[in-house]
């Protein structure tokens, strides 16, 4: 059983950053897919950045060019770059991890986090 552990959320303004990071009890070169699902209040889990095993990254259109996914496979950490954060942003962040699919459907994930809180307040 792969364990994923978040750390990284809080509290900005909007405009502000945050860096999420995800430390897998695995190698995480080992892993086909990772990625970062958000849930709103109210809402439903959505991915919105994901990076294969290849390095190939693919991101929701609503955080294009503002955060940025990437991997230490020296130290299995996933990280995301949050920038220009946005009050829509608030939710909490997942990590996720895939052995054999990589998309935004949640039943292609094998493994979770537990997730950590952002808030992002105008």
């Amino acid at each position: 059983q792969v364990q994923l552990v978040e750390s990284g959320g809080g509290s900005v303004q909007a405009g502000g950053s945050l860096r999420l990071s995800c430390a897998a009890s695995t190698s995480t070169y080992s892993l086909f897919c990772m990625s970062w699902f958000h849930q709103a209040p109210g809402e439903e889990r959505e991915g919105v950045a994901r990076r294969s095993r290849d390095g190939a990254t693919v991101y929701r259109d609503s955080v294009k060019g503002r955060f940025t996914i990437s991997q230490d496979n020296a130290k299995n950490i996933l990280y995301l770059q949050m920038d220009n954060l946005k009050p829509e942003d608030t939710g909490v962040y997942y990590c996720a991890a895939a052995n054999k699919v990589c998309s935004w459907l949640t039943r292609t994930v094998d493994y979770w986090g537990q997730g950590t809180q952002v808030t992002v307040s105008s």
